[in-house]
């Protein structure tokens, strides 16, 4: 099982009577089983622990080890893998493939059977979630043996103002990511050195380099009326809106490996010529995707029909590109509300009701 097994929900209290609901994302995030699970009633200790991480179906000796000594972590998880999921719905709205996950219990379906663009953007946004997610949790004090980044606590920059407050511990939360994100990745690509795991493992890294390199410097001034004479500066995670830009971005730019890249990914190139690296910051896909038009189950396409999109628009939104060329509709909506509210002493609001006529357009 990958490191996606903990996406929906986990009610964790006091490890008590409560129901550990789990959805599983299983081999290459597509196949799925819905867990549910419940521990007996008991304090807080190593047996508790253990008895939940037994819980969890699916995970590999070294996520038990994460789990067994810090089970708390399994909130961080969900929260990581749910800002992902949410983030690339809200950076693919508007296109083909719109991030769309399975009613039931597969989550994503059968589009990550093959390695393609779409995958490799999940699996970093996923990755970075989860980095985000503990990051945040190690600043708050969710997590016992993490706090706020103090290593440079004190230390005066060459613009003259000092290191302090409490800086995010983002160096924290990727090692934990390594740890337990990435370790079923690793021991099938030791015993096969599979290319899609490969792929998954350098996508997963990408992923985490993008929140460390967006981390963004604060200041608070101190001063006699505000002026600043002294900044106390420390180092704080971005919005997590910025980090899917910038995934979408690498995205756009992805770079095909070829499939014999075993141990070191390489471009696939053309006509012989020499295969060159890939960047570590690069995002890679091993297939060609589809272009997600017409609907295929197999696949897990839905296609676009009934698709909302923009007429006016020339870009991915657009009634053109959405539809594929087969045309749309046109549904006028009218829509009603209250409106040139005023406030009549004493003491009720007038409104009138404006009518707004909207025209809708799906594809065919």
């Amino acid at each position: 099982m990958d490191f996606y097994t903990i996406t929906d929900a986990i009610e964790l209290g006091k490890y008590g009577e409560n129901m550990i609901r789990i959805i599983f994302i299983g081999r290459y995030l597509g196949v799925a089983s819905l867990a549910g699970a419940r521990t007996p009633a008991a304090p807080e200790n190593a047996n508790t622990n253990s008895n939940t991480c037994n819980n969890v179906p699916g995970l590999v000796v070294q996520q038990l080890e994460v789990c067994r000594d810090h089970p708390e972590s399994l909130l961080c998880i969900k929260n990581g893998a749910k800002m992902g999921i949410y983030e690339c719905q809200r950076q693919f709205r508007y296109e083909r493939w719109n991030c769309t996950t399975s009613k039931n219990y597969t989550v994503f379906g059968e589009v990550l059977r093959k390695g393609t663009k779409e995958t490799a953007f999940i699996y970093a946004v996923l990755s970075a979630g989860v980095v985000y997610a503990v990051t945040e949790a190690c600043s708050a004090g969710n997590i016992t043996d993490c706090t706020c980044d103090m290593s440079r606590h004190g230390e005066h920059s060459v613009d003259g103002w000092k290191w302090g407050g409490c800086s995010d511990n983002v160096k924290y939360g990727i090692t934990f990511s390594k740890t337990f994100v990435d370790a079923p990745e690793t021991l099938k690509h030791q015993s096969s050195l599979n290319i899609r795991n490969k792929m998954n493992l350098h996508n997963n890294e990408v992923g985490r380099r993008v929140v460390e390199h967006l981390m963004a410097v604060k200041c608070r001034c101190h001063g006699v009326s505000g002026s600043c004479a002294v900044q106390t500066c420390w180092k704080s995670l971005p919005k997590f809106r910025i980090v899917g830009n910038a995934l979408k971005a690498k995205y756009e730019q992805s770079v095909r490996v070829a499939r014999r890249s075993r141990r070191k990914l390489r471009r696939r190139e053309k006509n012989g010529k020499r295969r060159t690296p890939v960047s570590s910051d690069d995002m890679v896909f091993v297939h060609r995707s589809p272009n997600y038009c017409k609907p295929n189950p197999k696949k897990g396409i839905l296609g676009t029909n009934n698709r909302l999109c923009n007429k006016t628009s020339h870009g991915a939104e657009g009634c053109d590109l959405l539809c594929c060329g087969r045309g749309y509709n046109t549904q006028v909506v009218r829509h009603t509300s209250r409106c040139h509210c005023k406030f009549v002493w004493c003491c009720f609001v007038k409104c009138k009701t404006c009518e707004t006529v909207i025209d809708r357009h799906t594809c065919k």
